[in-house]
Parts: structure tokens; C-alpha cells; sequence
């Protein structure tokens, strides 16, 4: 119960702080969808892999830039739509950057007919926020998320 509590806390102070970002300029959306199943990851299940801030920051960079680069290459259709995720997926593989939510990133990217900007904000600087949000606050309530001993390994 306690650790649910801390989580559900976590998820709704970092949430929460991006909105109050996002309202005062909303032509640079800090939040998107799936920050809010990063958050679930982050908070939750802090020690699996998905969480890891690595794959956080570079699962939503590189799966937000694949669906960039898929609606500049061949627009919107049901196929780039497929295209951008299935890229998305081999590119966090292939990085070994796996974060689930940021699956949905090429998805948003196609059908908003995003731009380069978008990988940086909102996708770049929300997930820098996330991670470091996780660090401080994980270490915080005294649970294991990531450390920079952790880099050394």
C-alpha cells in the first residue's frame, strides 16, 4: 500500500509539473500521451530495464524522430502510420533503448504532421524531465531506480 502510494505520488507531482510548464506557451506542448505510461514504468516497476533512463530518453527520441523522418519521407497513409512504429521498434532494438510508451511517439509524429521540433519538444526535454524527476524522487523515498555508479557497470 505505502509503495503504491509513493508511486502514484510520483507519477502525479512529475505530471503535474509538465502541465504547469505546458500552460504558459501551449504552441510547445510539453506533454504527450505517452509520458503518462513513462510515468507508470518510472514510478511502478523502477528497476526493470524498460525504465532505465536510457531507454526513457532514448526510446522517446529515436521513436519520435522515426515518425519525423517516415511523414517527411512519405506523408500520412495507414502504411507510414505501421511504418514509423515498426521502424520505431527496430531502431530502439537495434540501440538497445526499448521503452515501451514511446511506441506511440511515431503514431502522434504522422498523424500531427510533426516537424523536427517535436523530438525536441516536446519529446527531448519532457523525457530529460522525466528521468531526472525519477532519479531525484526515486532516491528521495529511498528506492532503487539509477545511479551513476550504474554507468560504470
Amino acid at each position: 500500500m505505502k509503495n503504491s502510494f509513493i508511486s502514484g505520488l510520483g507519477g502525479f507531482l512529475c505530471i503535474s509539473l509538465l502541465a504547469y510548464l505546458n500552460s504558459f506557451d501551449e504552441s510547445n506542448l510539453w506533454l504527450i500521451p505517452p509520458f503518462g505510461a513513462s510515468m507508470v514504468l518510472v514510478m511502478s516497476v523502477h528497476e526493470s530495464p524498460l525504465a532505465h533512463p536510457k531507454n526513457v530518453f532514448f526510446g522517446h527520441v529515436i521513436s519520435a524522430l522515426s515518425g519525423v523522418i517516415v511523414y517527411a519521407t512519405f506523408g500520412f497513409s495507414y502504411l507510414s502510420v505501421g511504418f514509423g512504429v515498426g521502424l520505431a521498434i527496430f531502431a530502439m532494438m537495434l540501440t538497445k533503448t526499448v521503452h515501451p510508451p514511446a511506441g506511440a511517439n511515431p503514431i502522434i509524429a504522422i498523424l500531427g504532421a510533426k516537424e523536427l521540433g517535436f523530438v525536441l519538444l516536446p519529446v527531448a526535454l519532457g523525457a530529460a524531465f522525466i528521468v531526472l524527476f525519477a532519479i531525484f524522487y526515486n532516491k528521495l523515498m529511498k528506492r532503487k531506480y539509477f545511479t551513476f555508479q550504474d554507468l560504470k557497470k
